[in-house]
């Protein structure tokens, strides 16, 4: 009888290299392909390079990699010694990189040297202050390596405790610290394989950051069901789409600006099939337009199969790859072990099909934030947790997202606090008030667009004016707006609310 999957990562890695050494678990754009047990290997060496560098079990780490195997790679070294570990997206800019070293407080961070055009050590410096103060390591791509003789002996641990810090954006200006398990994300990747029916021959794409919270949950999942990915660092259409066709792509995502991508490149090439063993387009994370599902169909021969989740409670709605499309175009219904409840301004849990705030608890649910402040209000008394976000039920368990409650906007999968934004934009000189809102973009899922009232006398501001602001203030390229409006006035209620339902109204044009 085959044993079952262990329960955390380096004890999972070690029995997926036992059980199929020799199958591939990563291919890059690069055509690098690296196997199970090699991955297990190398995972041990890279563990005592860190140590002998100073590195120490049980010490937190924060790093920021581009999506290559060498990011894996770390993770795992970092798990074996039994560290905690801050993965950082590599587009966050000197704002958020410096409110994530104050408040997580790192020994150690591993930087990749200067990659696409931003020097890494540099920017980490001009933040570095009294209190943030971690040991640098560069690995440019090479990381440490050291005699695995070397390391302690590894004991694994009964209990599940938090070993990883993911950041968010919410309504608050300042990025929230996620606490997350071994176990949490494990539960996550076992909420993916029912929907996506894994097999170890499939091959999934995975083109967004690794740094992201789907990044490790799906290496949990290729070493639960031995599927292999394919990565690359950025998404450039022409060098993403030739990797995922020249290594057979069979699970292509992580959401619609690639997917669209994906289609318009079958196109221009209706000669071709560019991804002959192509299963389902899938992902999440931006609302998706209705008419994709159909395009998928017609141009690609596949569904999306798409979900909803949470950086506090990732995966945990999905569809299933053998859905009928009326079901696709919903956003999937509870994976194993999750509920969702839809509850009224009154906090009584609603029928099917009327509107209300989701709520939802399982397997996957964060062990808190950081900051436990943030805490107080986060769950309601049944330990379901308030997702800030509005949508329905039907009566087969389809989810609906109407809306948010929360003020954010989700451009590519990343989440923006639109008061972050203001906050920046409220320091310029000429600009007396200031709205963020979400719009619908075709490509983005939502683009950022800044709705500014401008001091008496002052010249109005232009967009570029307006993003070389926002860049000298250290916000991150994500969030900089991509469209400039201007009033004379925001639209507000009698409490003196402003009434972003109508700004959106009024300027919701998809582009």
């Amino acid at each position: 009888m085959r044993a079952a999957a262990p329960g955390d990562l380096w004890s999972l890695v070690e029995w997926r290299a036992s059980e199929t050494p020799s199958a591939p678990l990563a291919f890059d754009e690069r055509d690098r392909r690296i196997d199970f047990a090699d991955f297990r290997r190398w995972g041990e060496r890279v563990a005592a390079g860190l140590l002998e560098c100073g590195l120490r079990p049980g010490q937190r780490v924060a790093w920021v990699l581009p999506t290559r195997i060498e990011a894996l790679v770390l993770t795992i070294a970092l798990a074996r010694l039994g560290c905690d570990q801050v993965p950082l997206i590599p587009v966050y800019g000197r704002r958020e990189v410096g409110f994530i070293l104050a408040q997580s407080r790192p020994g150690w961070a591993v930087l990749p040297g200067t990659w696409n055009g931003i020097d890494y050590p540099n920017l980490f410096e001009q933040v570095r202050g009294d209190e943030a103060s971690p040991e640098f390591l560069t690995a440019a791509p090479d990381l440490p390596e050291g005699d695995p003789a070397t390391l302690p002996a590894w004991e694994r641990g009964i209990d599940d405790p938090p070993s990883w810090i993911f950041y968010t954006s919410g309504t608050t200006s300042n990025p929230k610290g996620v606490l997350h398990s071994d176990g949490t994300l494990l539960a996550s990747a076992i909420g993916l394989d029912e929907p996506h029916a894994f097999v170890p021959d499939d091959r999934v794409s995975l083109v967004f950051p690794y740094a992201h919270i789907g990044g490790p949950i799906l290496l949990l999942s290729a070493l639960r069901v031995g599927h292999a990915l394919i990565l690359s660092e950025t998404f450039a259409p022409e060098v993403v789409i030739d990797a995922l066709s020249r290594h057979g792509v069979t699970l292509a995502g992580p959401g619609p600006a690639f997917w669209q991508a994906y289609l318009r490149a079958q196109c221009e090439c209706p000669e071709s099939v560019l991804f002959s063993g192509l299963r389902a387009l899938i992902g999440g994370g931006a609302a998706k337009p209705a008419r994709l599902h159909a395009e998928a169909r017609e141009v690609l021969g596949v569904p999306i199969v798409s979900g909803y989740g949470l950086t506090e409670c990732p995966s945990l709605a999905y569809n299933h790859v053998g859905d009928p499309d009326g079901v696709l175009a919903s956003d999937g219904r509870a994976v194993a072990g999750v509920e969702i409840r839809i509850i009224g301004d009154d906090e009584r849990v609603l029928p099917a099909d009327e509107e209300g705030e989701i709520r939802v608890r399982g397997p996957m649910l964060f062990h808190g934030y950081l900051d436990a402040e943030l805490d107080r209000g986060a769950l309601d008394a049944e330990g379901f947790m308030r997702t800030g976000d509005l949508g329905r039920l039907d009566e087969r368990g389809s989810l609906r997202v109407t809306g948010r409650a929360k003020d954010i906007i989700i451009r590519k999968g990343e989440n923006i606090s639109a008061k972050e934004v203001e906050d920046v934009l409220a320091s310029h000189s000429d600009i007396a008030d200031v709205a963020v809102i979400g719009l619908p973009d075709r490509e983005r899922g939502e683009r950022c667009c800044a709705v500014v009232v401008t001091r008496e006398n002052a010249v109005q501001p232009t967009l570029e004016e307006i993003v070389a602001h926002c860049e000298r203030a250290g916000l991150m390229k994500q969030k900089i707006p991509e469209q400039l409006e201007w009033v004379v006035a925001l639209p507000r209620n009698s409490t003196g609310k402003i009434l972003k339902t109508e700004l959106r109204s009024r300027l919701d044009e998809p582009s």
